[in-house]
């Protein structure tokens, strides 16, 4: 054993180690990796500092930017709304895992989970379903989504590099998705099977300040309204969580009993209850706020917000109403719910004399929240950006990751050339800003990909790679190639699931191609093994950016995951040892 390839089997364990008890942050520990090869003189300079030129990590910050695209158009938010109008459990589990599933082939699959995440627990909560039951197959359809494409995930990418670095040709964009549909599906059919082994933790309840009083709403039924001809029993049960049906108002007179009388087109219903549920409703059964005028809907091109506003002691606004004010017009914004600390309404917001501490929820365009702060009879108590779709950004969005991943597919292009043009054309055509380009990606993926690629060259240049193939798989190589692959893919997933996927990847490939040599076979099989095990971490809260996530969003125990994601793994593994050699024959 040579004293370079002793200093860079000692970092490599060095960096497992730190990996694993995450006693530092994994871009920290990329970057002494980096610096401990270089100063050692295992690598040159140009060679430790080649990770942040590399098509690996070019690419997956552009793809980090054009994700961003469809984001920030509200793409992923509409369809999170038409998601939210499914009221039957196992239909909204078994369509959210497919919407998140084939938008995470080709936008990173941390984004969709983010959007998703908070639109799911509002959804079931107002249907009174546990959040638990949804939250997990949330983020495992995520995962095993991204396998599917090249652009997937950062760990596609990075096997693709390492094995270019290596000498090999690589990858296309959608070599992976024959096998990957695979995963998907049965992925999915395992979770809808298995969703009696998911924790019921129960509905959440309504944090305090929402619970203090809840808010009045007024809500208008459309023509597409799904409540049409049902009674309001029907329409709205008292099991339906915090939301109750009040009045119905009909051509401005009261119904009598409005929850055995059918509603009908251009109805009023009043309702009370949490502000989450009541807006989850709104868009489940398609009713609409009172618009007041026209004039107020404001510059479609201006950015919205929903804000929360209080009568302040002494307010010039206490003992009037809304309409005598005519608060929309001289405050530029929309009252869409009134909360009142104690006492009952039946009347809509718009009549209900204001009081010294209510609270109005507020649609207004950003520019209109000076006047708030300005009035010394409002307190504003804080703001959230509205979700609202930019059609032109939105369908100019889809339309340049469809040219970007169908150049590159069809081999006009590289992926790197298409993704950095697709992030160019998205800030020319303002779908992005600049800064906004520049905040979507995320520097710690970067930082680690371009620190921990140099430790695959090393393992390379030292010989380290074919010094632990014969050590660490020697005998099981003497098997023949199907136990090889099953033993490859067992060892990266079980890495996974303690460090990084990505720092799993860079460790177990070069040691997939020297074994590879050694055998006398295609590595191709082997790599495919380390890209499907790294990208699909289901035993741990851990193990995956996305089961991080809804772990505490969940209220999940640390049991709860090996419990379901155990099992997936194993069935995943033996999936791959007989369909893997059948599309990458060895």
């Amino acid at each position: 054993m040579t004293l370079q390839l002793a200093v860079t089997l000692a970092v490599l364990a060095g960096a497992v180690f730190l990996f694993v008890t995450e006693k530092l942050a994994i871009d920290v520990i990329a970057l002494l990796v980096l610096s401990a090869l270089l100063v050692t003189g295992v690598l040159t300079p140009a060679e430790a500092l080649s990770g942040f030129s590399n098509p690996a990590t070019i690419t997956v910050a552009a793809m980090f930017v054009l994700s961003s695209g469809l984001q920030h158009s509200g793409v992923i938010g509409a369809l999170g709304d038409q998601l939210a109008r499914i009221r039957r459990g196992w239909l909204f589990a078994l369509v959210m895992m497919i919407l998140a599933a084939g938008l995470s082939a080709f936008v990173n699959n941390t984004a969709v989970v983010a959007v998703f995440l908070p639109m799911v627990i509002a959804t079931v909560s107002a249907n009174r379903l546990a959040p638990s039951k949804f939250l997990i197959p949330l983020s495992f359809a995520a995962q095993f989504g991204g396998v599917c494409t090249l652009v997937g995930t950062s760990t596609n990418l990075l096997v693709d590099s390492l094995a270019r670095q290596s000498g090999l040709s690589g990858f296309s964009v959608l070599e992976f998705a024959p096998l990957g549909i695979w995963f998907v599906g049965v992925g999915m059919i395992y979770l809808m099977l298995a969703r009696t082994l998911l924790p019921d933790l129960g509905v959440p309840a309504a944090p305090l300040d929402e619970r203090r009083g809840r808010f009045l709403t007024e809500l208008i039924v459309g023509r597409s309204s799904s409540v049409i001809g049902k009674t309001g029993g029907v329409a709205l049960p008292l099991e339906t969580g915090d939301a109750y049906l009040l009045e119905i108002r009909r051509d401005g007179v009261l119904l009598d009993r409005p929850r055995s009388e059918p509603i009908q087109r251009g109805d009023r219903l009043l309702l009370r209850g949490s502000w989450p549920v009541l807006d989850a409703l709104r868009a489940k059964l398609n009713l609409s706020f009172d618009p007041v005028a026209s004039d107020l809907s404001g510059n479609p091109d201006e950015e919205r917000v929903h804000a929360r506003v209080m009568v302040a002691p002494g307010s010039h606004l206490a003992g009037h109403t809304l309409a005598e004010l005519r608060f929309g017009h001289s405050h530029r914004a929309l009252v869409h719910g009134l909360q009142r600390a104690s006492g009952s309404m039946r009347l809509p917001p718009h009549h209900v004399v204001l009081a010294v501490g209510d609270i109005l929820m507020l649609d207004a365009p950003k520019s209109s929240l000076d006047i708030m702060r300005a009035d010394p009879g409002l307190v504003l108590l804080g703001e959230q950006r509205k979700r609202q779709i930019d059609w032109w950004h939105a369908i100019a969005s889809v339309l340049v990751i469809a040219a970007a991943v169908g150049m590159a597919a069809l081999g006009w292009l590289p992926i790197v050339a298409t993704a950095l043009l697709g992030s160019i054309a998205l800030v020319m055509l303002r779908c992005l800003r600049s800064d906004e380009a520049y905040s979507a990606v995320d520097w710690r993926v970067i930082v680690l990909l371009a620190g921990l690629l140099p430790l695959g060259i090393a393992l390379q240049k030292t010989g380290g790679a074919d010094w632990m193939a014969r050590h660490a798989l020697g005998s099981i190589a003497d098997h023949g190639p199907v136990v090889t692959l099953a033993a490859i893919y067992l060892i990266t997933a079980v890495m996974t699931e303690v460090m990084s996927n990505n720092a799993a990847a860079v460790l177990v490939v070069p040691i997939a191609i020297s074994t590879a040599h050694n055998l006398g076979v295609d590595p191709k099989p082997f790599l495919v093994a380390v890209a499907f095990a790294a990208s699909t971490s289901f035993a741990t809260p851990v193990g995956y950016q996305t089961n991080t996530m809804v772990y505490t969003a969940g209220g999940y125990r640390f049991i709860d995951f090996p419990k379901i994601g155990i099992p997936l793994n194993l069935l995943f593994w033996g999936m791959a040892i007989i369909l893997i050699p059948r599309y990458f024959p060895f």
